[in-house]
């Protein structure tokens, strides 16, 4: 698993060490040693490097999930559960027919989605994502509408008042959206309370929200609330997610898509 830009490189045991502290929120250094059958030094290291690249933050004897309140940084985000989001993308795309008029939001979960409807014919595709209006530019049968606002450094998103007002004069078919954090209450959370304005807005003029969130997300923190499960149509993961989720999901009707391998 590499990221071209940023040249993160994990390996197998790195990869399975972000899943453990996914799951427990914190493990220490004699525990991962013991799980993995290698030298506490060797564990170090390993976090050192996963700490560097932004995914995992050390704290005394071990490591940890990152801040609540700052995002893992975007080049480590686009190699981290890329099999995942791939997956989950194609579903998505698999959703949509030609035809459509779509938002598709910030995120490197939706910038898998804008690749894999790259075949697609016909679209009316509005966003606030410079990587995603690049991507389907490529594509002839795609009419693309960029967005006006500030353009962000770290991942070409464009957020702002400018923006927010601009995406108030559309009504779409679909709004393909990512999230950082999904509580068991069903809260959506995000970081940067700027974009959440962008994504609320463009939750409220869409006749169908679709959810792309790999198993990551599900019970993760983050600093701003966005809005609610009940407030999307269709989630689309890898794994089946919590059972709160889905009871959460089947009351409101939602549809759940597990993207398998």
């Amino acid at each position: 698993m590499m990221a071209d830009d940023a040249g993160v490189e994990l390996n197998r045991r790195q990869q399975a060490m972000l899943k453990l502290v996914e799951e427990q929120g914190f493990v220490s250094v004699e525990e991962l040693a013991q799980h993995f059958a290698v030298t506490a030094q060797t564990i170090r290291r390993d976090i050192n490097a996963l700490c560097g690249a932004g995914l995992l933050r050390r704290y005394h004897g071990g490591a940890g999930l990152p801040s609540s309140v700052e995002n893992v940084a975007y080049q480590a985000r686009q190699v981290l559960h890329l099999e995942a989001k791939e997956r989950i993308a194609a579903a998505i795309a698999a959703r949509i027919p030609n035809q459509a008029s779509l938002y598709i939001t910030l995120g490197t979960t939706t910038e898998a989605v804008a690749r894999a409807l790259r075949e697609h014919r016909g679209l009316r595709v509005i966003t606030n994502n410079l990587n995603v209006a690049s991507t389907l530019a490529e594509n002839p049968g795609c009419e693309v509408i960029v967005a006006g606002g500030v353009v962000r450094h770290r991942d070409r998103g464009i957020t702002g008042e400018a923006t927010i007002d601009f995406m108030r004069q559309f009504k779409v078919d679909y709004a393909v959206m990512g999230i950082s954090g999904i509580e068991s209450d069903g809260t959506l959370l995000d970081f940067d309370y700027r974009e959440v304005r962008v994504l609320q807005v463009i939750m409220g003029n869409a006749r169908s929200v679709l959810l792309g969130a790999d198993h990551s997300k599900f019970g993760r923190n983050a600093l701003v609330r966005v809005g609610d499960l009940t407030e999307i149509a269709e989630l689309f993961t890898d794994i089946e997610p919590p059972a709160a989720v889905r009871r959460l999901l089947a009351d409101h009707g939602g549809r759940l898509v597990v993207a398998g391998e």
